[in-house]
């Protein structure tokens, strides 16, 4: 499973993030390729993914996208980033 955490820039909260999600799929048992990009590479970087981590501000300028998009309002609740995963991927 390939998930892609997105912001503006793809390095500073996206990085933030990914590490978030990476722990929260490490205490679900889930395993899943995780990586941070910029909204701009957005189309590229998610071509292939089954989710999408952002900020309802990035939202729109996803697209469309098979992907599962997934508005995180604290990237450092790790209980919301595991209840939204489960959600998406149950």
């Amino acid at each position: 499973m390939k998930i892609v955490a997105i912001c503006g820039a793809g390095i500073g909260s996206s990085g933030i993030l990914k590490v978030n999600a990476e722990r929260a799929l490490l205490k679900l048992g889930i395993e899943a390729d995780v990586t941070a990009a910029d909204i701009g590479s957005v189309t590229a970087a998610a071509a292939d993914a089954q989710i999408i981590l952002t900020s309802a501000e990035f939202v729109d300028a996803i697209g469309s996208t098979f992907a599962d998009v997934i508005v995180i309002e604290n990237y450092f609740d790790s209980s919301e980033l595991e209840q939204k995963l489960l959600t998406a991927l149950g």
